[in-house]
């Protein structure tokens, strides 16, 4: 659990080279969490982020749905950045 000031959520983060891109843990759909299995948020290929509920997939760089029952849809960002080799909140 991630806490920012009062607020409090579950959240990941995916690299992309020395890119990072934190999303909270949230399927625009349902509200349920993307992954059933801990750490398993992206599709077999790595290319996007996949909802395993229901097959929603997004992409990584901006959290946009481009298929599954939210297709237009946006994962809800959290803020993040790389210092140092470090993942922090941005």
């Amino acid at each position: 659990m991630l806490q920012i000031g009062e607020a409090r959520f579950h959240g990941f983060v995916v690299r992309r080279g020395e890119a990072v891109f934190g999303y909270v843990d949230r399927c625009p759909h349902a509200g349920l969490p993307l992954a059933q299995e801990l750490d398993r948020y992206l599709t077999p290929d790595g290319d996007l982020i996949l909802c395993s509920w229901h097959g929603a997939v997004f992409k990584v760089e901006d959290g946009a749905c481009v298929g599954g029952p939210c297709t237009g849809a946006r994962l809800k960002p959290w803020p993040v950045e790389a210092r140092e080799g470090r993942v922090v909140t941005a």
